[in-house]
């Protein structure tokens, strides 16, 4: 695995009675501290945040935990306080190959030095070699960028509804979604994504999208129509409790809009670029989607969104009806196309699989270990969730895991999710499950422990 020069200092940890030696890097001498001396508009930019409910001037949408990070490496971050935490989030399956890959900041500096923005009223170099290999790498032929996953969900769902209009079928407009499914938040994305957490006081949501059960074939068949324009399926659910489709689902569902008349969705803004040990998560299953929506990953961190489609689809866009003031510019098609690189060299992804093996074997032993408390392990790869029973509080869990340095992330069905950068190195690994071990055994029952 390609490791960055700037190695300078040692860490241990304990953990149930377990030695386990760190080292970090200072990310090749980046200072944070650096940038932020002096004053903007009149506020100390280096004074703490103290209380962001009731101080921050920044909208609160999120519940942020009181804890900022100022530097990264491979799969560590450290906090403004100089403490060390193994990231098995990746800011939400999005820094693909960990933080301050020697490559990624190669590409991105360089191409800072040189241009930031244009607009895409001109040709963007970039696109073309982006668009190319993502063309290339699916099978598809023709690329549209945006800037985040609900962005490219969006903009699949229009080339879908447009495709149908321009074959003549303007009736077709229907969106066929899964139970349980997230797509975005825009207005738009709310109406695919079905869970009342994300909808409730936005109102009526748009017309043109309906639901049936996840994983149920004869479900989706009994929606079909000439009412529907497309499928749009997550081959993992990730927000949705790290869901995976019954094995043949994707082929049915390939089958059946064949049948149907309907084009196929891929969503793979999570489950995509290499998170299930293959580029798209739906490669093992032999089907070629007629759109897939990509994000997250694509650029390591930078801001993306990406949709590829197939030739007889993206032909239905045309200037004028669709676009993204900073879609694909130039510094996000230097940082996606680094990404693409590293995925594509020799041995690179299946490296990536054969160390997801090694932590699925770890997550059945700790199933093995903890009945009471783990349901059941779910997801493909380096996109995995451990159902945790009901009587299990995934919230205490996620904070006792942080308070230990470990970042994970939740999902619904009380489901906590692993999305580690996929350089994630087997030692890494292990003290990942111990310190799984150790917060699930100091919250067990105490009849079990």
């Amino acid at each position: 695995m390609p490791t960055c020069a700037c190695w300078d200092h040692q860490r241990r940890y304990c953990v149930g009675g377990l030695i386990f030696g760190y080292e970090f890097g200072r990310v090749c001498q980046f200072d944070i501290a650096g940038i932020t001396k002096g004053k903007l508009g009149g506020f100390d930019m280096n004074q703490k945040a103290v209380d962001y409910a009731a101080d921050s001037a920044v909208m609160q949408t999120y519940g942020r935990a009181e804890i900022s990070f100022v530097r990264g490496e491979g799969c560590w971050l450290e906090s403004d306080s100089g403490e060390k935490y193994l990231d098995c989030a990746s800011g939400i399956a999005v820094n693909t190959l960990g933080h301050s890959h020697p490559h990624l900041v190669a590409a991105l500096t360089e191409q800072a030095g040189k241009l930031w923005h244009t607009s895409n009223l001109y040709r963007i170099p970039g696109q073309e070699i982006v668009a190319k290999m993502l063309a290339s790498l699916s099978g598809l032929d023709q690329v549209f960028f945006c800037n985040s996953g609900a962005e490219a969900t969006e903009a699949a769902v229009k080339i879908a509804r447009r495709a149908a209009y321009e074959k003549g079928d303007p009736e077709r407009m229907t969106i066929l979604c899964a139970t349980g499914a997230f797509h975005g938040r825009t207005l738009g994305m709310l109406a695919a994504t079905d869970r009342p957490v994300f909808r409730t006081g936005f109102g009526p949501m748009p017309a043109g999208f309906d639901h049936v059960s996840f994983g149920n074939l004869n479900a989706l068949r009994a929606a079909l129509g000439p009412h529907v324009a497309a499928v749009m399926v997550e081959s993992v659910q990730g927000e949705g409790g790290a869901k995976q489709v019954p094995d043949g689902y994707l082929a049915g569902v390939r089958e059946a809009a064949d049948e149907f008349g309907a084009l196929v969705i891929a969503d793979e803004v999570q489950a995509g670029i290499g998170r299930t040990g293959r580029l798209f998560s739906y490669e093992d299953t032999g089907i070629k989607p007629d759109i897939v929506a990509l994000a997250k990953g694509l650029a390591g961190g930078f801001p993306i969104g990406a949709v590829i489609a197939s030739k007889v689809v993206g032909a239905a866009m045309t200037p004028g009806t669709h676009g993204s003031t900073f879609g694909g510019n130039p510094l996000a098609m230097a940082a996606a196309k680094a990404v693409l690189e590293i995925l594509g060299e020799d041995g690179f992804l299946a490296d990536v699989r054969e160390r997801a093996a090694y932590l699925d074997t770890a997550l059945h032993q700790l199933q093995t270990q903890f009945p009471a408390m783990v349901e059941a392990l779910r997801g493909r790869g380096f996109l995995r969730g451990i159902r945790l029973h009901d009587s299990v509080d995934l919230p205490t869990l996620v904070k006792r895991l942080r308070n230990d340095h470990l970042l994970t992330v939740p999902a619904a069905d009380n489901t906590l999710r692993l999305l580690p950068p996929l350089t994630i190195h087997r030692e890494e690994i292990d003290l990942a499950i111990a310190k799984l071990v150790a917060a699930l055994t100091a919250m067990a029952p105490r009849d079990d422990r």
